[in-house]
């Protein structure tokens, strides 16, 4: 049933999300954006819908999403899906949410509109899994749209792990010794390891759900990154809300080392 409160939202937002856009600072948009999607198993139970439910919906708001980011100029988006913890959850309920992410990778790739990216600890996902990402990165490599990572078994500590074992094997391939390594090493070799290697650093980091916290995400990456907590649940999070999020960040004023 629609509510008087609901015919005004959509009379009213329109037009104040034009006002947002039209006002922001081209020079001061985001480069990199980080979103966390949560609140996807609360958000179903508040209305009455299985764990499952939520995430079919949460999914279904990564392509506004993404529409979105286009819009103001957003060069890289990383989506955070699934982390290096939810691997450990029940089978069945693993079984059911990777599904559901395996669709949605399916979905973006065949949009023909961003290129596609898996970062996480792949060999760590079911083959098929595995298999659907890797195939949706070839897929969309030649795009020329929006790089979107999408951040699957992912988990900070995990990429820094990983990122200082590929550093390791690379020198020692090449006859480099531990100690000649220790002398030399600097943030600028692991940074070259990391799952985003070659992309810019996340400018703005989006957690929602009321979170106050980065839960392991992009540990490195966002040591000078902004954050913006939205108290929205992902499924709920709209377009006003990006762009609030998008301004806050335009009007801060970044102080990098501080």
């Amino acid at each position: 049933m629609t509510t008087w409160k609901d015919a005004v939202r959509r009379i009213l937002y329109p037009a104040y999300e034009a006002r947002v856009v039209k006002f922001l600072p081209s020079d001061r948009i985001p480069k990199h954006v980080g979103v966390m999607l949560d609140g996807n198993r609360r958000w179903a139970k508040a209305v009455g819908l299985d764990t499952a439910g939520g995430y079919r919906a949460g999914a279904d708001n990564i392509r506004p999403l993404l529409g979105w980011c286009e819009e103001v100029g957003v060069e890289v988006v990383t989506l955070w899906l699934l982390s290096t913890d939810n691997l450990n959850r029940p089978p069945e309920q693993l079984e059911g949410l990777l599904r559901i992410i395996e669709g949605a990778v399916d979905s973006l790739a065949a949009e023909r509109r961003w290129r596609i990216h898996p970062v996480g600890a792949l060999d760590l996902l079911p083959d098929s899994t595995a298999s659907r990402l890797k195939a949706a990165e070839a897929a969309t490599g030649d795009i020329d749209g929006i790089l979107v990572n999408i951040a699957v078994g992912y988990g900070g500590r995990r990429e820094i792990a990983d990122a200082v074992r590929s550093l390791l094997q690379e020198q020692a391939g090449r006859g480099m010794t531990l100690e000649e390594l220790a002398d030399v090493i600097d943030v600028e070799h692991i940074a070259d390891h990391l799952y985003t290697k070659g992309q810019p650093d996340p400018d703005l980091v989006i957690r929602t759900s009321g979170e106050q916290r980065l839960g392991g995400f992009l540990l490195w990456q966002s040591a000078h990154s902004e954050f913006y907590f939205c108290e929205a649940l992902w499924p709920d999070f709209r377009r006003v809300d990006f762009l609030r999020a998008i301004r806050a960040y335009a009007e801060r004023e970044r102080r990098f080392g501080s």
